[in-house]
């Protein structure tokens, strides 16, 4: 909840201070005629976007790619827990789906992807 907190704020100050770049790019300074184009808008904008690159999209693209290798190396037998919060054994694998059996003996099928994580055995 912490790490939300500061990252959210930390997008905010982000999104203000570049607004501000942008509004005191936009007025050139008093006495100067015209000037040529002013490059520490658009490196600011990289600094910026390899921020959001390396605090957003880089860590969602590394859980998407474990969550796909978890995905791909369940096999029968192994103690998994859904997306739904449910803790089961996996009876049966087929492409897309998996049949799972819970502690009261019931059986049923849900899809591959919902499967979130590993039980130990």
């Amino acid at each position: 909840m912490k790490k939300k907190k500061l990252l959210k704020s930390g997008l905010v100050a982000s999104l203000l201070i570049t607004l501000l770049v942008f509004i005191d790019g936009c007025v050139p300074p008093e006495g100067t005629e015209g000037g040529g184009f002013d490059w520490t808008i658009i490196i600011f904008l990289a600094l910026i976007f390899g921020v959001f690159y390396f605090l957003m999209i880089r860590p969602q693209r590394k859980r998407q790619k474990e969550h796909q290798e978890l995905v791909q190396e369940l096999r029968r037998g192994d103690k998994v827990i859904t997306a739904g919060g449910i803790y089961g054994v996996i009876e049966n694998l087929s492409e897309d789906s998996i049949v799972l059996k819970i502690e009261s003996g019931a059986t049923f099928r849900i899809a591959r992807s919902s499967v979130v994580g590993r039980r130990e055995k």
